[in-house]
């Protein structure tokens, strides 16, 4: 008697998930700043944001864990290094994007100095009018490769990213097919958590700054009056 083999099912490719995580508040002299390439120091709330971002992860595995080596990156990583035993490749092209003549100016600032509402930075960027500061292409051209590489190097596995809100801008208009410009829509907090599930057909938001350090207190208070 001759039997027919049941026809298998087909196996769905293994989903790659990138955290992109931002560092954490910076030094009070450099708030509301265009701080870009300026090398700062965590605030003591971004000390402590970095701890709860910590806790936050302490449970999560990591396959590969990428950060800038700025000092803000570094010292939000430090705590969460404790729990994990992955050790971190640092890549310089994921430093903050160069804000060139902006660096250092507030908002009222740049408006003042250079004629120009702030609020536009992303679309000045993208037209490349930023002066002496890097354009849409040249930020690209060095994000891409590190964003290339994570996924590269880690097929079907969870990799964390530490690095800035300009460059996880970046990296979500990269992913998402997007002009550098539409990710304004997209609020991008320090020490949040953007997770992003890239699909063999797509790739799709599974997280969207996420900040341990609010949401996990206001979920905690929200069960604590019921």
């Amino acid at each position: 008697m001759s039997s027919k083999k049941r026809s298998q099912p087909k196996k769905s490719a293994p989903v790659t998930r990138l955290l992109l995580i931002r560092h954490g508040e910076v030094e009070p002299a450099y708030q509301g700043v265009f701080g870009g390439r300026i090398d700062m120091n965590l605030s003591e709330r971004g000390h402590e944001q970095a701890k709860m971002l910590a806790t936050f992860l302490r449970d999560r595995d990591f396959d590969a864990i990428y950060a800038s080596p700025m000092k803000r990156v570094q010292q939000t990583f430090v705590p969460s290094a404790r729990h994990h035993r992955v050790k971190q490749v640092i890549l310089p092209g994921l430093r903050e994007i160069d804000f060139g003549d902006w660096t250092g100016f507030g908002w009222d600032a740049v408006r003042e100095k250079f004629g120009i509402e702030p609020w536009e930075w992303l679309d000045k960027i993208e037209l490349g009018v930023v002066p002496n500061g890097e354009s849409t292409a040249h930020f690209r051209k060095r994000v891409e490769p590190c964003l290339r590489r994570a996924i590269r190097e880690n097929r079907g596995k969870t990799v964390a990213i530490f690095c800035h809100g300009g460059v996880i801008r970046m990296m979500l208009a990269i992913l998402l097919e997007l002009p550098l410009p539409k990710t304004g829509a997209f609020d991008i907090e320090y020490t949040s958590v953007t997770q992003v599930a890239l699909h063999p057909h797509m790739n799709e938001i599974e997280l969207l700054n996420f900040t341990p350090w609010r949401d996990l207190v206001f979920a905690g208070s929200r069960h604590e009056i019921k």
